[in-house]
């Protein structure tokens, strides 16, 4: 490439903006496969957001435990009117600071993997404490208080504090049974140095209740955490998603990339491909018609005749093959100017009539009058009829007809519709023949084989264009090629109404 030439295009075409993410996407898959392959099902680093959901659970009821405190502090207080609630008020808000503080230091310091379980045993020794406070709640006793109102009282208190544990501390691994234990064997201690069975009733009660929320609990933690893997296995494949999308985006742009330089070479060769060749033809030529003078052995004049089409074959090859890398190289400008399609039409099928004939092969002409000019590039718009031309001749059996169409669609373009009843193409067949280097199973076994590049060019040309191009064929029946122009490159757009009443003109080549 030389130093004048823009790489704009380049930067268009070449996506180089995703190759950087592959390592930390690689990264992020290593870490969600870590915590979902090990050996014992829980993963620590489900432990660890476990630990942190309950942090954060506990830091956002921060105010719930002081608030019951104070209620049942001052109901104690109204029933009993002793003053050893207010100490226990106070060492149940102490025993709970412990909690708070302890949550956020780890919510400021952080929690690193490796003190897992140092910060769990802490928080659950918290947990303990408090269990210890309720325990000295449950031991309080009321000698002044008439009936069983006290202990209704005490009961109550402990079913809440036992519902309010659960719910705080259901992300921290047996708290709610640690905490609750110590109440639990106050109570039982309560029951027998006092067995009333008031007494006895509340402490079954509040043990069946502790094993009940224990298991509820337990169960509302594991579901949790199948939730937590679930997110988990999500953001894997997300990941592996990403890391796929980052490789296929590596591939496309390093096929791009070779996909340009490949066709640059190419188009760049124009010149030194050709130059070459039409020396060969040139000479072979002179040879052939012994120009200066004659060949006295006919093998030798024989041989340049084979010599002259087997260089024009290749020239015809490599002609086509430089059209279309010319094409995705960006590099095939059009020379556009008014044309008639119908006269480009009528000089196409001068050219390919001795062919014809060869074959007895009837070209017919329909085309409506007064067609206006278009506006596109004449040698390009050659290329197309002459490509589909010489396919219909190729494929067209002995004594077979060609039907040359042009005429108004129904949008106010032009199209050329050229239809033979050759053997025709599977339809399977027809998104073969129209990619490059592409051939349907006729023109494999046909002794007139090509590179495959004649419809891809056409439709490329047409694409330029900003036009269309159809295929329509079925075995045996034959196949028909239409090629359209929009209604904004015909310079005199005609009224609806004399569209449809045109009568096409007929010609026909025996």
């Amino acid at each position: 490439m030389g130093p004048g030439v823009s790489t704009t295009h380049d930067k268009i075409i070449v996506d180089r903006s995703r190759s950087h993410r592959n390592k930390a996407v690689s990264r992020a898959v290593r870490a969600t496969r870590e915590r979902l392959q090990t050996a014992t099902g829980t993963s620590p680093a489900f432990e660890r957001d476990m630990l942190l959901l309950y942090i954060e659970a506990v830091l956002n009821g921060a105010l719930v435990m002081p608030v019951l405190v104070f209620a049942i502090t001052g109901l104690g207080l109204y029933l009993t009117r002793d003053a050893a609630f207010i100490a226990w008020g106070l060492l149940a808000l102490s025993l709970h600071a412990i909690s708070i503080l302890l949550a956020k230091h780890v919510r400021l310091k952080g929690l690193p993997p490796e003190e897992v379980r140092r910060w769990h045993r802490l928080l659950l020794a918290a947990q303990v404490l408090m269990g210890v406070g309720w325990a000295v709640f449950a031991l309080q006793d009321c000698s002044a208080c008439a009936g069983n109102g006290f202990d209704f009282y005490k009961g109550t208190v402990l079913l809440v504090a036992l519902c309010v544990t659960s719910m705080s501390a259901l992300m921290l691994r047996n708290a709610v049974l640690y905490a609750f234990l110590p109440t639990v064997l106050a109570l039982i201690y309560n029951a027998t140095r006092k067995p009333d069975p008031i007494v006895l009733g509340m402490t079954a009660f509040i043990s069946v209740a502790l094993v009940f929320l224990t298991f509820v609990t337990k169960r509302m933690r594991h579901t949790s955490q199948q939730l937590l893997s679930f997110q988990s296995e999500k953001d894997d494949l997300i990941a592996e998603l990403e890391v796929a999308k980052s490789m296929s985006d590596e591939a496309r742009r390093r096929a791009e990339e070779a996909n340009l330089a490949k066709s640059r070479f190419l188009a760049s060769m124009s010149h030194e491909l050709r130059t070459p060749l039409n020396a060969i033809l040139g000479f072979s030529e002179v040879m052939n018609t012994e120009v200066l003078g004659p060949l006295n052995n006919p093998v030798y004049k024989e041989y340049t005749a084979d010599i002259h089409n087997s260089g024009k074959h290749l020239l015809n090859l490599i002609n086509e093959i430089l059209d279309l890398s010319r094409i995705e190289a960006g590099r095939y400008d059009l020379s556009e100017e008014a044309i008639r399609l119908v006269e480009i039409c009528e000089d196409c099928i001068g050219m390919v009539q001795l062919r014809a004939r060869t074959k007895n092969i009837s070209i017919s002409e329909q085309f409506e009058t007064d067609m206006p000019d278009v506006w596109a590039d004449e040698k390009a718009m050659r290329q197309v009829v002459l490509n589909l031309l010489s396919n219909a001749v190729k494929f067209t059996p002995l004594g077979g007809e060609i039907t040359v169409r042009v005429g108004w669609t129904a949008g106010g373009g032009q199209y050329l519709a050229i239809r033979d009843n050759g053997p025709g193409i599977a339809e399977e067949e027809i998104p073969i023949v129209l990619s490059a280097f592409g051939q349907g199973a006729i023109a494999i076994k046909s002794a007139e084989q090509g590179t495959g590049l004649g419809l891809p060019i056409v439709q490329a040309i047409l694409a330029k264009h900003n036009g269309e191009f159809i295929l329509k064929s079925k075995l045996r029946e034959g196949t028909e090629a239409i090629a359209i122009l929009p209604a904004k490159r015909v310079l005199q757009s005609l009224p609806m109404e004399k569209i449809k009443t045109v009568s096409p003109r007929r010609k026909s080549f025996a």
